[in-house]
């Protein structure tokens, strides 16, 4: 297999497991597409350009995510004080709830990662994968 399905697959099966948590916590609205926005480092005081673009998706896809979850209650828009009549995304309360339970559903994906890798095989994928991160092969 090549190196595409091999980070894919696991980046999806991690997606599903999120969005599967989430609903059972109580985050009912929350579904796949919603990972452009809740993905490493979050939206909050970003401009929607800027998550379209992380996200690798169009600004018009983007605003129509970011209208859902703004009408589900996990975020608001309101003008940027420093940019004209530019936006920036802001996590609600419930937004942040949200957020910080992603954060504690990964931590258990990489408990349960690391127990079926053994700690030493796990540390060494990570490591690699925090190599590939911060070089220029994904600039």
């Amino acid at each position: 297999m090549l190196i595409g399905a091999l980070l894919r697959v696991p980046a999806q099966a991690i997606h599903r497991r999120i969005i599967g948590d989430l609903n059972a916590a109580g985050f009912t609205e929350l579904r796949v597409p919603h990972m452009a926005i809740f993905q490493y480092p979050g939206p909050d005081g970003e401009r929607p350009g800027v998550l379209a673009e992380r996200a690798g998706i169009s600004k018009q896809a983007m605003n129509q995510v970011l209208r859902s979850l703004e009408t589900a209650g996990y975020l608001e828009r309101s003008d940027a004080p420093d940019h004209g009549r530019a936006r920036i995304v802001r996590l609600t309360r419930r937004g942040a709830m949200a957020y910080a339970t992603i954060h504690d559903i990964l931590r258990d994906i990489e408990h349960q990662w690391a127990v079926e890798l053994g700690p030493r095989a796990f540390g060494n994928l990570k490591t690699l994968l925090i190599r590939v991160w911060e070089s220029p092969l994904v600039r």
